[in-house]
């Protein structure tokens, strides 16, 4: 089977599990919220019965696994895979988004984005394929009641957009891309131009311009093509025309950012380590750790 045919009926798959979910947020009941933005994206209701309160937490536990949050809805806790919040806290300081157009690319959920508002931008888009993330988003909108953009769209779309951006985040996506250079590109061809771009994705140490290719899994993740050193990845950036490399954080990924809670299903970061050396991966090769990068046009 192609790789485009293999995609193509696992989206097939996805669009049938998907159903009963539309079905269930559809049916949500409608209550006020009042939105804060801690860490915690918070949505405080009114007036909420112990049956529209049972209805929202069975909806939430049918949309699992919520990797990015956590989320409060009323009382109902979603204590997400990853504590969301200390990637957001560490870019923080390095953007200013008032009356900006923003794309999330790899939006997942929608987490960032819905954190973003309070930043006051022009226009807030996500990008993401995944019916099930565009699903989870929409229960959190439901109440939340925002103008965020959702486009069930990846990174090889931007080029056909149609519209550009004064700044894109693209969060834990490049690692993904079997051509990151052409990924770069993409991204690169949806900002404005004087845009800028952050990054996040898996490095290796070292000075070399070299980058690890793992050879079938990566932390369990099959889809993990290119691990570079931190001088590789600004070459790309340069291959690609982007300027002004800043490199903001270099961060291991750890069991407080990355854990299991009852709110994913399957396996977490202590899966994925080496269980006699956290240094290392299951497969043997340097445990996550990410770089945090801005560059511009």
């Amino acid at each position: 089977m192609s790789e485009k045919s293999k995609t193509q009926k696992e989206s097939a798959a996805q669009w049938k599990d998907i159903k009963p979910l539309r079905t269930m947020i559809d049916s949500l009941p409608k209550i006020s919220a009042d939105i804060t933005f801690d860490d915690v994206f918070t949505l405080s209701l009114s007036d909420v019965s112990p049956q529209n309160a049972s209805v929202i937490k069975d909806c939430a536990l049918a949309l699992r696994s919520w990797r990015k949050g956590p989320f409060q809805i009323g009382e109902l806790f979603i204590d997400s895979e990853w504590q969301s919040f200390i990637k957001y806290n560490i870019l923080r300081p390095h953007f200013n988004l008032k009356d900006k157009k923003v794309a999330d690319i790899g939006c997942n959920n929608g987490y960032y984005l819905f954190k973003m508002l309070q930043e006051e931008p022009k226009k807030l888009v996500g990008f993401d394929p995944t019916p099930l993330f565009w699903c989870q988003f929409d229960f959190i909108n439901h109440f939340a009641q925002t103008k965020i953009v959702y486009e069930l769209l990846g990174v090889e779309d931007l080029k056909e957009y149609g519209e550009k951006f004064d700044t894109i985040f693209c969060l834990g996506v490049l690692y993904h891309r079997s051509d990151p250079i052409g990924c770069l590109k993409s991204l690169k061809s949806a900002l404005e131009r004087d845009g800028e771009l952050f990054l996040d994705t898996f490095v290796i140490d070292g000075d070399e311009d070299i980058a690890l290719c793992p050879k079938n899994r990566y932390s369990k993740i099959s889809n993990i093509y290119f691990i570079p050193t931190v001088n590789t990845l600004k070459n790309w950036c340069d291959r690609v025309g982007f300027k002004n490399f800043e490199l903001l954080c270099i961060k291991p990924t750890t069991s407080d950012e990355q854990r299991k809670t009852e709110w994913i299903l399957g396996e977490s970061l202590e899966n994925f380590l080496d269980p006699n050396n956290n240094s290392k991966t299951i497969e043997g090769y340097p445990a996550p750790k990410r770089a945090y990068v801005k560059v511009s046009l």
